[in-house]
């Protein structure tokens, strides 16, 4: 184990890398609970998502133990599962939207193993503006943060109104907010798996309201129990293999713009994550370049088409792996500690699926709040106005829009426009034309 892992060559051992495991574990465990309940939405069965979940999240980090070497785990991401059921499946308008969505993430996913042989994947990331990186996270932010309040109704959307504040008397809705609260002092006392723990207080303090009459249970109105369940459970796949390719045929272009979409908010995770949590675990080489990056590509690349097939949102690189890096984890031993806890949650999903939305809430806006920080990245001033626009254009069409691939878009699409305005058609690289056209193509293609 110590030669395979080359833990005396990076200055670690079993114990450091064991325990920096289970910190990211605990870290980004809430996703076995946020996953199901944002999927869900699109008409997928709850249960078969957390194992789809489970599974893929760990094959995915076993494999870039053994591949990569790395301290990385991999799960569906944030924003990506959020684009999947509020942006893809309702523009599908099948019985069954999630097949076409799921399609487009294994295409994808096969699309990236092609790329992870070549260094396309990383000249795309190169050639797109740094000021729209910026924003395209920011944006994601945004949106995954209205989503969590929606989803406990601290905000609710009406066709008078717009968006508006929900009712603060209401159980669910005071106790999502408290939840943002809970986490927010666990991360600034600097507890490892703040998310997770800020999840299992909020849901607590729910049973608590339920058993003070305050949360009041009615089914019929979709409110249920809070208590939880601590059945044994089995595998439950449902969802394995179910692509629907005769939409793809029949709707060619909107498909490709869907693939689109997933493979740049993939890029950025996947490269961007790989980099901060190779940084901070010192792994980088003299040149700040990451060793083995395509094996690690490739990993993320595969984890995405075995989520596919297993039916749940893409699998990329977490960021929260950077929690495990902190606590010394510097090898793949740390992953293949996370993979082996992620299979064994399967044993556990009535109890992660009890877990009510009032109390995932606050983790959505958490992760919101972490991806606005790149908002400091973003320059309002001192840039030129293409790089000004698009960037303010991305952020805000996300969230008003409930569509990430809209704010892509009129980044992008606003970019090349100004950019061509300024006399500096030039600077556009292939890579930003293409886009351009695609999107183009399918605005007028959509009217």
């Amino acid at each position: 184990m110590k030669n395979f892992f080359k833990l005396d060559e990076l200055g670690t051992d079993v114990r450091t890398e064991v325990i920096a495991g289970c910190t990211t574990f605990l870290s980004m465990v809430y996703i076995l609970a946020v996953n199901p309940s944002i999927l869900s939405a699109s008409g997928m069965d709850s249960a078969s998502i957390f194992t789809a979940t489970a599974i893929s999240a760990g094959f995915a980090t076993l494999l870039m133990a053994f591949l990569a070497n790395y301290p990385v785990a991999l799960a569906s991401g944030m924003g990506l599962n959020a684009y999947f059921a509020f942006t893809v499946c309702p523009m599908v308008g099948t019985d069954h939207p999630w097949e076409v969505a799921l399609a487009a993430i294994l295409v994808e996913g096969i699309i990236f193993i092609l790329l992870s042989f070549t260094n396309f994947r990383e000249s795309l990331v190169n050639d797109i503006p740094m000021n729209l990186k910026a924003a395209i996270s920011v944006g994601i932010g945004l949106f995954i943060a209205i989503i969590g309040l929606k989803n406990s109704a601290a905000v609710v959307v009406s066709t008078e109104g717009g968006i508006a504040m929900g009712n603060l008397a209401d159980a669910g809705v005071a106790l999502s907010l408290i939840g943002v609260l809970i986490i927010a002092f666990l991360a600034h006392k600097g507890a490892k798996g703040a998310i997770f723990y800020g999840i299992l207080i909020t849901w607590v303090l729910g049973m608590i309201a339920q058993a003070i009459g305050w949360y009041q249970v009615d089914v019929e109105a979709g409110v249920y129990s809070v208590y939880p369940t601590f059945a044994m459970s089995g595998v439950q796949l449902d969802h394995f293999f179910s692509f629907d390719f005769k939409w793809v045929a029949e709707n060619a272009l909107q498909f490709c713009v869907i693939v689109f979409s997933f493979l740049y908010v993939d890029i950025f995770d996947t490269v961007g994550t790989l980099i901060g949590v190779a940084a901070k675990a010192d792994l980088l080489d003299e040149e700040g370049k990451l060793p083995r990056a395509k094996q690690a590509l490739l990993c993320d690349a595969i984890g995405t088409c075995a989520g596919a097939c297993l039916g749940t949102s893409t699998v990329t690189s977490y960021v929260e792996s950077s929690a495990g890096a902190a606590a010394g984890g510097k090898t793949g031993l740390t992953s293949v500690t996370t993979g082996v806890l992620f299979i064994i949650s399967l044993l556990f999903a009535p109890l992660f699926l009890s877990v009510p939305s009032f109390a995932t809430t606050p983790a959505l806006v958490y992760v919101g709040y972490l991806m606005m920080t790149q908002i400091k990245n973003v320059k309002f001033e001192d840039a030129p106005m293409s790089d000004i626009i698009a960037a303010f254009l991305a952020i805000i069409m996300m969230p008003f829009t409930s569509s990430i691939a809209n704010g892509i878009m009129f980044g992008i699409v606003s970019w090349i426009v100004l950019r061509v305005c300024e006399g500096k058609i030039k600077e556009i690289k292939p890579v930003m034309w293409i886009s351009g056209i695609l999107f183009i193509i399918y605005l007028f293609v959509s009217l």
